[in-house]
């Protein structure tokens, strides 16, 4: 009998370890176990796009490639167990799927608020059926409150500011969007979304939810008719407890996508937490569009290797970061790892004028390890990208 394959996860990071075996030469059975009903979409327009009503469901399909036409499909099932000894996966409807491969790419899913109160309308913002419900809800003149200024918190506060919805953003630190971009362009942005309308209660946290309001640790209350939480993200693990792993955050893996050195075992996506040489070794989960497409091809490389009996590509893993956010008119693109850097050096632009395009570089031990642009054209991108990828 053929060797069998298994991806655990059908979003992005699934369906590229599939055709990435596929184009590494493995001609063997895959399946791919998803716990969503939906076939495998793009995510980032879930919080801009969709949510805007600008584009349907349909409109985030991602296009499979035809050497995965032979793939099996177990949509609307979820993997609650492994023994990795036994080579075996339980599915929540009971049946045991054996392997002789395994791809984890069970990604993430929205931290919720650990506070009391009513969950009625409470929303969270990472599937497209969040995306669906939460549009919903978006009407003119809707009180929306926003617990959490990170992207995906940023963002949804634009998209329902532009849907007429009176929106107000809770934010523990100073600023928004500060551990990802830094204090300078973050004050910028709040500023941005501020002239849009968008209100920002930082320095501020959630203690309790109230029919129709939100409670905040200094006693206020927040009128809201509408509440998403944008929190941050908890990788989904816990189906690999007992088999030894470190799951503190995510699945430790070595460079090449191996969890923690079985060759039959890889991980993609945000799940995996992997060291990226072009950094440091210091392993770590990065939540970024282009995750998925790059531990995909290490990791089905890796797998592909081992189930052929070949030897493992030894070359370093030194993928490039890459992510972008659309908030009201303005475009934000970065490249590299900012949130490592310890210095920030403004390249272009006036911080103040956004609209005319602002370049930032951030510097650990006087070498850019990343890049944000805020308005700064296309066309203009490579040259800031290979600023970064040349260090």
């Amino acid at each position: 009998m053929a060797a069998h394959v298994v991806v655990a996860g059908a979003g992005m990071a699934g369906l590229r370890a599939a055709e990435r075996l596929r184009a590494e030469g493995w001609d063997g059975p895959v399946t791919v176990v998803g716990a969503e009903p939906h076939p495998p979409y793009n995510r980032p327009p879930l919080s801009k796009e969709v949510l805007a009503g600008r584009a349907d469901a349909g409109a985030t399909a991602l296009r499979r490639r035809r050497s995965v036409e032979d793939v099996r499909w177990e949509l609307g099932r979820r993997v609650v167990a492994a023994s990795l000894a036994d080579r075996a996966l339980t599915l929540d409807d009971g049946r045991r799927l054996a392997y002789d491969g395994l791809v984890v790419a069970t990604g993430i899913r929205p931290r919720r608020l650990a506070v009391p109160g009513p969950a009625a309308g409470r929303h969270v913002l990472r599937t497209l059926d969040d995306a669906l419900a939460l549009r919903a809800e978006l009407a003119p003149g809707r009180r929306v409150v926003i617990v959490g200024a990170g992207f995906v918190g940023c963002e949804a506060a634009a998209t329902a500011r532009g849907r007429g919805c009176r929106v107000t953003v809770v934010e523990p630190l100073p600023v928004p969007m500060e551990r990802a971009i830094g204090p300078e362009l973050g004050e910028a942005l709040r500023r941005r979304h501020e002239e849009r309308g968008v209100r920002f209660l930082t320095g501020r946290a959630v203690t309790a939810f109230a029919p129709g309001a939100v409670v905040l640790d200094d006693g206020r209350t927040v009128p809201a008719d509408v509440v998403v939480e944008a929190i941050g993200s908890v990788p989904n693990v816990e189906w690999l407890d007992g088999n030894g792993l470190d799951l503190s955050d995510g699945v430790l893996c070595d460079d090449r996508m191996r969890v923690q050195g079985r060759p039959e075992v890889v991980a993609v996506g945000d799940v995996a937490r992997f060291p990226n040489l072009r950094y440091d070794d210091v392993p770590r989960r990065v939540e970024h569009w282009c995750v998925p497409a790059d531990t995909a091809r290490r990791a089905a490389a890796t797998l592909a290797a081992h189930l052929a009996g070949r030897p493992p590509d030894d070359a370093p893993f030194t993928p490039l970061p890459s992510f972008w956010s659309d908030q009201h008119d303005l475009r934000l693109q970065s490249f590299g790892m900012p949130a490592l850097g310890d210095r920030r050096v403004p390249l272009e632009g006036d911080i103040g004028a956004l609209a005319g395009g602002v370049a930032m570089a951030y510097h650990r031990d006087d070498r850019p390890v990343g890049v944000v642009l805020i308005g700064v054209p296309a066309s203009r991108h490579r040259h800031y990208r290979e600023l970064v990828t040349a260090s």
